[in-house]
């Protein structure tokens, strides 16, 4: 095999013999160089050509001398660059190896990388990775979040001494995280309070059964566990909120979608009852008769001011129906429901309100229509702002309200009220109590008649 063959040999070779195939390349350059100085020895002994072959044997050997020499230089970088290239990946796997190793210490301490709520939170994405940072730092050996006894002996070792000191410290941060991360993992925002006095009490707990070797998680640590709850806690509460906000924006578009059908419904109804009108009045007036003139006349321009009216609604997206309603067998006689709605029957609405998600309709205490029905509303919610149901989500309008009480805000606000309802009728709840205190009558009753055992 020529120094050319042995070196095309070596086409593909693995990282890890790089360094080899180099040294093979240098043992291909001598024996290169070898065969040049044959070929000049050849050119030497060719005295007895004529000078035509001479220079033609020359010609083919200084060829041949110059494609080696190129080749040579190929391979030459070649080995160069692979040969870095495999220096390269064994520093990236060197350092994957350590990072490794130091992930696997901190499994041994209880940490542990899990998707965390935060993770696609852009807003806190910096601050977790800060915490989670902090958390690695201190839970590797002597980071500082456990502290424990020293000087401690085993079988009059001092050595076994410390490492049963750092076994049992590193069993009860491991207890320690492990706890934590299911605190965050399970997290709701109204349990933000009880999850930070768990974790203390597991603190407290580590500190009791440790007491012998004095171990403890330290208070810093503890705080930043803490710190973490905390920022998750405010995270899925805003996460809440949006996703609240988002499902009333679906329900006002909803309900805007509906307004707008109706109003379109109504208005084509209206059109075709003006239509009609018109062509009773062409025939009226072919026939002479004015009595029916003058009532079909009233009655077109009662349809066009009711066409005007709903044009009016359409265009003004705050007039509309103020109402309060209460629920006294699902919510009591002291809760009330201020609402406003653009529906042209605003009892649609409080019949939707009156669905399967309650147990007895809704009573009706006062409707009434507003051009400025979104401006009362508000007011009536400010007034009553201390008597909020709900002070998390604003948008759920129910207040500890009497109706009375109601009724005279609104007059303050609407002015004299033409109808309102003091008393619910809750029909459906008074039958059922009244249907519930015969059964329990009933009941005494027959208890009363049974025989007496002797």
């Amino acid at each position: 095999m020529t120094a050319v063959d042995s070196v095309s040999a070596r086409t593909s070779i693995p990282w890890f013999g790089a360094r080899k195939f180099a040294q093979g390349l240098l043992a291909d350059v001598g024996r290169l160089r070898n065969e040049c100085d044959e070929l000049r020895g050849q050119l030497e002994k060719i005295g007895g050509l004529t000078l035509l072959e001479r220079a033609d044997e020359l010609s083919r050997l200084e060829a041949q001398v110059k494609e080696l020499s190129s080749y040579l230089v190929n391979e030459r970088k070649s080995a160069r660059d692979e040969l870095a290239a495999a220096e390269a990946q064994l520093v990236r796997v060197k350092t994957q190896i350590v990072a490794t190793e130091d992930m696997s210490l901190l499994q041994e301490s209880g940490v542990y990388e899990f998707s965390h709520p935060l993770s696609d939170a852009v807003a806190y994405q910096e601050r977790l990775k800060q915490i989670q940072e902090e958390i690695k730092a201190r839970s590797r050996k002597d980071g500082g979040a456990v502290s424990a006894a020293i000087g401690w002996t085993v079988n009059g070792s001092e050595a076994q001494g410390r490492t049963m000191i750092r076994d049992y410290s590193k069993l009860m941060l491991r207890a320690f995280n492990a706890e934590g991360d299911t605190l965050v993992r399970g997290l709701k925002p109204f349990k933000v309070d009880a999850a930070k006095e768990r974790l203390e009490k597991v603190a407290q707990t580590i500190e009791r059964l440790g007491k012998t070797m004095s171990i403890k998680i330290s208070q810093n640590y503890l705080q930043l566990r803490i710190k973490e709850i905390e920022l998750t806690g405010d995270f899925i509460q805003k996460l809440a909120e949006e996703k609240e906000t988002e499902r009333v924006e679906r329900e006002r578009m909803r309900e805007e979608r509906k307004v707008h059908k109706e109003l379109e419904r109504e208005k084509e109804r209206l059109a075709k009852e003006r239509q009609h009108y018109l062509n009773a009045l062409d025939a009226l007036v072919a026939n002479g008769d004015e009595a029916g003139l003058l009532r079909v006349r009233n009655q077109l321009a009662d349809v066009d001011r009711a066409i005007d009216q709903v044009d009016y609604r359409a265009a003004n997206i705050r007039a509309g129906y103020v109402y309060v309603i209460s629920n006294i067998g699902a919510f009591g006689e002291s809760l009330v429901k201020v609402g406003m709605t653009r529906r042209l029957d605003p009892l649609d609405r409080i019949r939707e309100l009156s669905d399967a998600s309650v147990p007895f309709n809704f009573d009706v205490h006062a409707v009434f229509f507003s051009t400025d029905a979104v401006g009362i509303e508000s007011a009536m919610h400010g007034r009553l702002a201390s008597r909020r149901v709900n002070r998390v989500n604003l948008r759920r309008e129910f207040f500890n309200a009497t109706a009375i009480e109601a009724k005279e805000l609104l007059s303050e606000l609407a002015g004299e009220l033409l109808t309102f309802h003091d008393v619910a009728e809750a029909l459906e709840y008074r039958q059922s109590s009244k249907l519930v205190e015969q059964e329990r009558v009933s009941s005494i009753h027959r208890g009363s008649l049974a025989p007496s055992v002797a």
